[in-house]
C-alpha cells in the first residue's frame, strides 16, 4: 500500500514516527513523507523519502507569540522579558510588539504556511492516491488530505499529551488556527476529530484519547550519529546526563538555558556529568574536566549507561529515558513540558522542578534523591517493562493494513 506522512518543521516532533515508517517500508509498503523544504535533508538522513512541499510553519514564532500573550495577561513566570515573536531578540517592553505587527506576522508565519501546507497535501494526495495517511500532532494537513480523498488517517502522538486534553494551555500546543481548512468542506480538522491514534506511552502514562487507541512501543530515534566506545564502558561513577532542547533558547531567551545551572548543582557530587546541547547553546556550557559536552548527540546512544537524566520535560527526552529505564528530573519551561513532567512524577519514575524556581540547591537535592532512592529506579524499570510489552512498529503494520482496508 501507499502511505503518505505529514510532518512539521521541527524534527523532534516527527522523530517518534520514524520507526513506524521504517517498519512499513520493511514490510514492502511505499512511504512518502511530506515536509517543509527545511526538513528534506533530515528526513532523508532518517532513510525516508521526503516530499518537500509543505509550508515553513515556524514553531519558535508560535511559542514566542504565546509567551507575549502570557506576559500581557500576567502569566509570564520569568524575571526577564520574553523574546520578540518575529526577531527572537529580547524585548524591552511588551508594546514593542504591536497589533499591526501581530496581524502581519501571524499571516506571514502562521496562516500562510498552514494554508500552503493544506493545499500542497491535498494536491499531492489527489495525485499519488495513498491508501493511508500518517501524521503527527503539528501536521494536521495530513488529516485534511485524508478526509478530502476519503482514506483513513492515523495520528502518531509524541508522548504523554493526548488528543482530548481539558487544559486549554495544553490543548493549544498543537492546534492550528480555527477554520484553517474550512474551504475544503470536510468538517472540523483538529486533534479532537481523529479516528485512530498510535499511542507510544506505557500504561501508567497513557494520555487522554477519545479515538481508537493503537498501542505501539516507543523506539527511540533522536537523529543519526555514531556510537562512541567510551559510552559502552562501565562508568567509574554514576553517570548523570543533562539534556536541554534545541528550541528553548529561541522560544524563551538565552536566560532560560539551564545546563550551566545544572552543571553547577552537580559539580561537587561524585558523579560523571555528560551535558548535551544544540549547536547554538553548546559554547555556553562550562565545567572543565568534570563535564563531557556533546553537541547534537543521539540521546538513545547514551541514556542506557546513565543512572539519572536531567532534562527540560520534552516528550522526546522523557520517552527516550523511559525506554532506557532511567530515573528523570524534569525542569519544565514551556509548552507541553509542565504536563509531561506532572505525569512523569505521578508515575513515580522521576521528579520535577519548574524552570522559574530551579536553583543549584534544588537541582542538587533532587538528583541526589534520584540516585540514592531505589524507588525511582524501580518505578523507571516498571515503566520500561510496560513499554516493552507494547507491540513493536513491525507488529503494528498489520493493524494499519487492516485500517487501510
Amino acid at each position: 500500500m501507499r502511505v503518505m506522512c505529514t510532518v512539521s518543521a521541527w524534527p523532534t516532533h516527527y522523530f517518534p514516527l520514524v520507526p513506524m515508517c521504517w517498519a512499513l517500508q520493511s514490510a514492502g509498503h511505499d512511504v512518502h513523507v511530506l515536509c517543509a523544504p527545511s526538513q528534506s535533508k533530515t528526513v532523508s538522513r532518517a532513510g525516508l523519502t521526503p516530499v518537500p512541499v509543505l509550508g515553513e510553519l515556524e514553531i519558535p514564532f508560535l511559542a514566542r507569540l504565546r509567551n507575549v500573550w502570557d506576559a500581557q495577561a500576567g502569566r509570564w513566570p520569568y524575571s526577564w522579558m520574553p523574546p520578540h515573536p518575529v526577531t527572537g531578540e529580547p524585548m524591552k517592553k511588551l508594546t514593542d510588539f504591536g497589533f499591526g505587527e501581530f496581524a502581519r506576522a501571524s499571516r506571514e508565519k502562521m496562516a500562510d504556511p498552514v494554508e500552503r501546507s493544506g493545499a500542497a497535501a491535498v494536491e499531492y494526495a489527489r495525485s499519488w492516491r495513498p491508501d493511508l495517511v500518517l501524521f503527527e500532532p503539528l501536521a494536521l494537513e495530513g488529516l485534511l488530505a485524508a478526509r478530502v480523498i476519503g482514506v483513513p488517517a492515523v495520528l502518531h502522538l509524541w508522548g504523554p499529551v493526548g488528543t482530548h486534553e481539558t487544559d486549554p494551555e495544553v490543548r493549544g500546543v498543537a492546534e492550528y488556527p480555527t477554520n484553517s481548512f474550512a474551504r475544503y468542506g470536510v468538517g472540523e480538522i483538529s486533534l479532537s476529530t481523529v479516528d485512530y491514534v498510535l499511542d507510544p506511552c506505557p500504561i501508567d502514562l497513557q494520555p487522554p484519547v477519545d479515538a481508537t487507541r493503537l498501542p505501539i512501543r516507543y523506539l527511540p530515534y533522536n537523529g543519526p550519529g555514531g556510537q562512541p566506545t567510551w559510552a559502552l564502558e562501565e562508568p567509574e561513577r554514576p553517570r548523570v546526563s543533562i539534556v536541554w532542547g534545541n528550541s528553548l533558547t529561541a522560544m524563551l531567551g538565552p536566560e532560560s538555558f539551564a545546563v550551566p545551572l545544572v552543571v553547577e548543582a552537580l559539580a561537587d557530587l561524585p558523579v560523571e556529568i555528560v551535558a548535551m546541547a544544540g549547536n547554538r547553546d553548546v559554547a555556553s556550557v562550562r565545567g572543565g574536566d568534570k563535564v563531557r559536552v556533546l553537541e547534537q548527540f543521539p540521546l538513545h546512544l547514551l541514556l542506557p549507561t546513565c543512572s539519572a537524566v536531567v532534562h527540560h520535560g520534552g516528550a522526546g527526552c522523557m520517552m527516550t529515558a523511559i525506554a532506557a529505564g532511567v530515573p528523570q528530573l524534569a525542569i519544565p519551561a514551556a509548552m507541553d513540558q509542565p504536563t509531561n513532567a506532572a505525569r512523569l512524577v505521578a508515575s513515580g519514575a522521576g521528579l520535577r522542578i519548574p524552570r522559574p524556581v530551579a536553583s543549584p540547591e534544588t537541582v542538587r537535592a533532587a538528583v541526589l534523591e534520584l540516585l540514592e532512592s531505589g524507588e525511582y529506579r524501580d518505578d523507571a524499570a516498571r515503566l520500561r517493562a510496560q513499554l516493552m510489552d507494547r507491540p513493536t512498529p513491525a507488529q503494528v503494520v498489520a493493524d494499519l493494513e487492516k485500517i487501510a482496508g
